[in-house]
Order: structure tokens, then sequence, then C-alpha cells
């Protein structure tokens, strides 16, 4: 992806490409009060809006191939997304085996501090989309949003709980730390968010995570349990394992199928944010697997 374009003098790759969203999007999205730098903070978002505008356009026209015939009958394309589970970019990664049968100690906490910085946080990024959606719809995204609210109950919070994951194992995420393909991951899903002309493709980014999800945190939570992680540690990773399937079918059900059901032409844009998603985790997921496997079999991996 590094060669999709949208680079400038300012932003000259794709490292700096992204670190520069993850920090603009820190910024735009933290609670603020009034200030007399109002109006350069304007110029600042309209040019940064530019940027990731090109970046996410680039971005579809590089995998408009794979969604080129996407089916726009409702049971089918849901019968197509479904399949995404198995054959989707990214999908088995032998990462996550070797994540839950190998991998120290340190292993898991590298990976975790990644995937911590560039979680965009799933609660917020379906509270921005929700916004106008049709009816049965939006009552799905609500239904999905009080479950991340830990249905009213602050300890069952899923961000928070992610947050005490990652500081139990004395974890401290910073975006100069970080990949930048999981920076990318969290820049795309914000950019699908927090525009209006991409809320299909946030709905269908949104719903490939939970239809994805169970199996890479299974996983995670197996590999945790293996080092001697608390069960404390895990609870995220294990609650997410099961709570997801649920999520995934009535997602798919309540949301995807009648949209698609209503405006058939949804249906590619459903389908481009799903893909967009896949490749982005697919990205990530090679280059961990690089990182973390020269370090374990530094011979073995040079040799390849």
């Amino acid at each position: 992806m590094s060669g999709l374009g949208a680079f400038s003098p300012e932003f000259p790759d794709a490292e700096a490409l992204h670190s520069g969203l993850a920090h603009w999007n820190r910024r735009r999205l933290a609670m603020a009060t009034p200030s007399s730098a109002w109006q350069s903070e304007l110029d600042d978002d309209a040019r940064m809006k530019r940027v990731e505008g090109a970046f996410i356009e680039a971005f579809r026209a590089h995998i408009a191939p794979l969604v080129a015939d996407v089916p726009t009958e409702a049971n089918a394309f849901i019968i197509w997304f479904e399949k995404l589970k198995d054959h989707g970019p990214g999908q088995w990664d032998p990462l996550f085996d070797w994540l839950e049968g190998s991998a120290g100690l340190e292993d898991l906490k590298w990976f975790l501090a990644q995937e911590a910085a560039g979680e965009a946080g799933f609660d917020d990024l379906v509270a921005m989309t929700q916004v106008k959606v049709p009816d049965r719809a939006k009552l799905e995204l609500a239904r999905n949003y009080w479950d991340e609210m830990g249905r009213g109950n602050a300890s069952g919070m899923h961000g928070p709980m992610l947050t005490r994951t990652t500081a139990q194992l004395g974890l401290t995420p910073e975006i100069e730390r970080t990949l930048w393909q999981s920076l990318c991951l969290a820049n795309t899903m914000t950019a699908f968010a927090t525009t209006r002309r991409y809320v299909y493709h946030s709905i269908g980014a949104l719903g490939v995570v939970e239809l994805t999800a169970p199996t890479r945190v299974a996983c995670i939570d197996a590999g945790l349990k293996r080092v001697g992680a608390s069960p404390e540690v895990r609870k995220y990773f294990g609650l997410h394992a099961v709570l997801d399937v649920a999520h995934s079918k009535a997602w798919n059900a309540e949301a995807l199928h009648p949209l698609v059901s209503d405006e058939p032409s949804c249906a590619r844009f459903i389908a481009e944010g799903a893909m967009m998603r896949l490749i982005c985790g697919e990205q990530c997921f090679d280059t961990y697997r690089a990182h973390l496997w020269a370090h374990a079999h530094p011979l073995v991996y040079a040799a390849e």
C-alpha cells in the first residue's frame, strides 16, 4: 500500500503520511475548549482533510478490481460478505497460530502494543457512523454500541477494558513507536467514520471486524494464558472471541441486509470498506511477522 500515492513534500512516504494523520486525528477528536486559535485549526483541518481524502480515494482505486463484481441483491450480498471470513485478505494468517502456541510474553506484549496504538475505538467509530443512518440499521448499531458500553456498567466497557489490559502488561502505546501499517488501519477506520461520504464504507469495515475478529482474539487469549497472564489481563480477548460471533450475525442481518435491500448501489461501498479494512489488517500481519519472526528465528528468516 505504500505505492498508493497521496504523498506530498510534507508527507513524502507512507510513514510520514500515517504519522501525520494519526497526530491530526488525535488532536481533532480530543475533547477541547474554545480557543483563539480556532481559525488556524480550521485551516489545518481543511488541509489534512484533503490529504486524508486523497489517501482514501487512492486506496479505493487500488482495490476496485476486488469488488467489481460484488452482488447488489441483499441475500447474495450477505453470502459474498460472509465468505470474507475464510477467503478475505489476511484471514488465517499464520501469525496467530504462532502467537497462540509459540510466542513468548515479550513477543505478545510487542504485538499488543502495536495493536493498541492502532486501535481507533470501536465504540466511538460506531457512534460517529450511526448519524442519520436508516432506522433498522441504526438500531443495530445502537445495540452494538450498548454492548461496547458494558450495557451501562463502567467495568464492562470494552475500551477501558483494553486500556486496563495494556496497563497491566506495562505497555505504553505511542504514535512515534508504532509501525505505519498499524497507524494506517486506525487512520482508515477514522476517515470512514468521520466523513459522511464514507458512511457505507464504515458500516462495511466495522461489520467485517465483527465477522473476522473472533478467531484471532481467541488465539491471543490462548497465547496469553499459555505464558501465564491473569484472567483479568485476558478478559478483553476472551469476551470478544465469543461476543463478536453474535455481533456479526446481528450486524449482517439487521444492518447490512436492510441497507442493501433499500439501496442496492450501496453494496459496492460496503464491500469497499470491508475489503479496505481487511487489507489494512493483512499488511499489519505481514509486518508484524517480519519483525517478530526475525527476532525469534533470525537465521531462518534471513534465509527466506
